[in-house]
């Protein structure tokens, strides 16, 4: 099995559309106002966003893309006009995070993992 497609709630999905394509993925699928579907650069995985008459309630999703080159992806984002909540910070799990919230409040989370992605120092065996 292999997780490839995810998908996301919004209220607006224009304005969600612009949000996605400033972030750097690509727009394969537009089928307005209900569904989005858009490709990562990297790697295989497809990303969609659906309208919903109502955003779910409580923290909401988290979704997280991996780049290599964070803060530079970081700074192309800031100068599409995107505005980070945290800027790349070093985490206690050995990954390098920034975060920011799509027009949804949906938490996006750029991050390098590295090996320690799927090999912290504490993996299970």
């Amino acid at each position: 099995m292999n997780l490839n497609q995810i998908t996301v709630p919004s209220l607006d999905l224009e304005k969600s559309i612009i949000f996605y394509k400033k972030l750097g993925l690509r727009l394969i699928v537009e089928s307005l106002p209900h569904y989005a579907r858009f490709e990562c650069v990297e790697g295989n995985a497809t990303f969609s966003i659906h309208e919903v008459e109502e955003l779910p309630k409580g923290d909401g999703v988290y979704v997280y893309f991996e780049t290599e080159k964070l803060d530079t992806e970081v700074q192309r984002i800031s100068n599409e006009g995107l505005e980070f909540d945290q800027l790349p910070t070093d985490q206690r799990w050995l990954w390098r995070e920034a975060r920011l919230k799509d027009p949804d409040g949906n938490q996006i989370i750029l991050y390098f993992g590295g090996d320690n992605r799927k090999n912290p120092p504490w993996r299970i065996n």
